[in-house]
């Protein structure tokens, strides 16, 4: 009997396998980085084709298998259920979920990069089109600072360590060019 891991996950896109399954790049609370198939999703009567949306935030029981995870059960969490459905949120999450997918490697618990997503992704599907590039410049700071890549700086302290919440939108706009310089500089580093 396989042990089934229950937690939390945001999906980062899809691509198709056999007749009728799909794999997916999940981002999870507790196990990090993984990436899982879901079998006969894409048939009509499947129970979770509606759920194992891209980009959705989903509540998921996983099984580990010996070469991948295996889907077995999700259900909707009811939030950031707006992500997808406008232009410039779409495609500002199509971004992170990219760089995410790029810079995150094997089963390892992220905790507080999780928290920021979450956080930046509410603000996110709550803002207007202005906000959209400070919220991304700030979601990849923090993204690359829980993986080690942003060292002490004292203008980015208060973008990195203070809460992931509206305010910060206004304050990273005070030193965009500076702030930009550091992800490139931190992105070329990745050598990704």
């Amino acid at each position: 009997m396989h042990h089934i891991y229950h937690t939390e996950g945001i999906i980062l896109g899809n691509k198709n396998y056999g007749e009728a399954g799909r794999y997916y790049p999940i981002f999870t609370r507790d196990l990090g980085m993984i990436y899982a198939s879901a079998q006969g999703v894409r048939k009509m009567s499947s129970k979770l084709r509606f759920i194992l949306q891209d980009f959705a935030y989903v509540k998921i029981d996983l099984v580990q298998g010996k070469d991948f995870w295996r889907i077995t059960s999700a259900s909707k969490t009811n939030k950031l259920e707006q992500l997808s459905k406008n232009s410039g949120t779409f495609e500002v999450v199509s971004n992170i979920a990219k760089l995410l997918k790029r810079l995150l490697a094997g089963v390892e618990p992220n905790q507080a990069l999780f928290s920021d997503l979450i956080n930046g992704f509410s603000v996110l599907e709550k803002s207007g089109k202005e906000e959209l590039q400070n919220i991304e410049i700030i979601l990849v700071l923090r993204i690359l600072n829980n993986l080690g890549y942003i060292g002490d700086n004292a203008v980015l302290q208060n973008l990195i360590k203070s809460p992931f919440e509206e305010n910060l939108i206004f304050e990273v706009s005070k030193s965009k060019s500076q702030v930009l310089n550091q992800i490139n500089k931190a992105l070329k580093e990745t050598h990704l």
